[in-house]
């Protein structure tokens, strides 16, 4: 059956989630859908704000067939890697024929042209990037506004049409951004998918207040619940099943989880931790290890600490929220340098952890076991000696520490939790 692959979050799945997933077997003709879904921890850093197993429930509701994780080794990370590994579980399932992502311009056409371009990033592109970041830049502008030069540039020295310059405005935009590196993945895996875009419809990736009456984004979601709104003050965003598994998980204590949830086992790793131990952890570098230090030394005595207040201390020019958020997390989560090297996020995902299916889904799985080029994983008690797997299982078990009554089974759900079947 023709299959198209989404890659998604879900927190929460809200109507524009709706649009994108109607729209993306539309205009593939897709009979199957596969969902790549982080896990617990996101890609800009944060915790999600329902469990992994809840968010898939979601998914399938919605009428994905399949939906599969995305490991935390890739969630968590800047789009390059995160769209890798995304792509890199697709192509690995062996059945997806399409790819189908939102974006704010709506046009593969340019964005096929652009990651035909830069894919092989030459060194002349990485000058002009490492320029960019040693005035200050940080990361997204500088890779941005060093692809627009570079483009430039090779237009004028070989004099061809297409190379033109493009809009760093463009550039910028964070769906673009992802779409992209997902055309850029699907050409370093020698992938026969093929890509296909949406507009994204009405809210923005990083909108944080509602516009429109029927569609929000995600994180405007999550700023009414945090600031009191409740599920009632969502209800015109979302879909009626995402209303009631988020009921179900609040009455249950396991939920709404933000980073405060995490702020005593976080702050614990911070201040028992050695300036040297800081700065082996993923994503601690140029020095971030001792503007914790400093950090912490200088928060308010008087007050109990907060993660927010100490992002907003460590937060500058250069180090985005998103970037410091994503070494927070790897920090409570224990992710060193030698977990994450370029040579083993260059080898792509290594399992394929099944979260939930449908019908048409356990089809998709029988057609998996011959087809999969990585094993696929319905019991991780199955693969004892994976260390890639081994990381969600201790991302879920730091995760339930964040529930209002967290019980000792839940530390090591990942053990006991089938997968959602619909």
């Amino acid at each position: 059956m023709r299959t198209v692959g989404i890659i998604v979050e879900y927190n929460p799945l809200h109507n524009g989630h709706v649009h994108h997933f109607a729209e993306s077997r539309r205009v593939t003709g897709a009979e199957a859908v596969v969902a790549v879904m982080s896990g617990h921890f996101l890609q800009r850093g944060e915790p999600a704000i329902v469990n992994k197993w809840t968010r898939a429930e979601m998914a399938l509701r919605m009428g994905a067939d399949l939906v599969i994780e995305l490991p935390v080794l890739y969630s968590v990370q800047p789009a390059e890697w995160f769209a890798y590994g995304a792509v890199s579980a697709l192509h690995r399932t062996g059945v997806v024929d399409a790819i189908c992502f939102g974006s704010e311009s709506g046009d593969i056409e340019w964005l096929n042209r652009l990651s035909a371009a830069v894919a092989r990033e030459p060194d002349s592109f990485q000058t002009e990037l490492r320029s960019r970041l040693k005035t200050g830049m940080n990361f997204p502008r500088a890779y941005s506004t060093a692809i627009g030069e570079w483009l430039r540039m090779e237009s004028e020295r070989e004099g061809s049409p297409d190379n033109q310059p493009v809009s760093v405005h463009d550039l910028m935009q964070p769906n673009n951004t992802l779409g992209l590196h997902y055309l850029i993945a699907l050409r370093r895996l020698n992938s026969p998918i093929r890509a296909y875009t949406i507009t994204r419809a009405k809210a923005g990736y990083n909108d944080a207040h509602v516009k429109d009456s029927s569609i929000a984004s995600a994180t405007a979601i999550r700023r009414i619940i945090g600031q009191g709104g409740g599920l009632d003050g969502v209800a015109p965003y979302v879909p009626p099943f995402t209303l009631e598994l988020m009921a179900r998980e609040f009455r249950e204590g396991r939920g709404p989880v933000d980073w405060e949830r995490f702020a005593r086992p976080l702050f614990h790793q911070l201040v028992t931790m050695q300036p040297s131990q800081l700065a082996e952890m993923y994503e601690v570098s140029e020095g971030l290890e001792n503007r914790i230090i400093r950090s912490l030394a200088e928060m308010d005595p008087e007050q109990a600490p907060t993660v927010s207040g100490l992002l907003e201390r460590l937060k500058t020019k250069r180090y985005t929220l998103t970037k410091l958020q994503r070494m927070l997390a790897r920090i409570l989560l224990g992710h060193t340098r030698r977990h994450m090297t370029k040579a083993r996020l260059r080898a792509g995902v290594s399992y394929l952890r099944v979260l939930g299916f449908s019908e048409a889904g356990r089809e998709l799985l029988k057609q998996m076991r011959k087809s999969a080029s990585v094993p696929v994983v319905v019991n991780v008690s199955g693969h004892p000696d994976n260390p890639d797997l081994e990381l969600d299982v201790r991302a879920s078990a730091v995760y339930a520490l964040a529930y209002d009554d967290p019980r000792a089974g839940m530390l090591l759900q990942d053990y006991r939790m089938p997968p959602i079947r619909i």
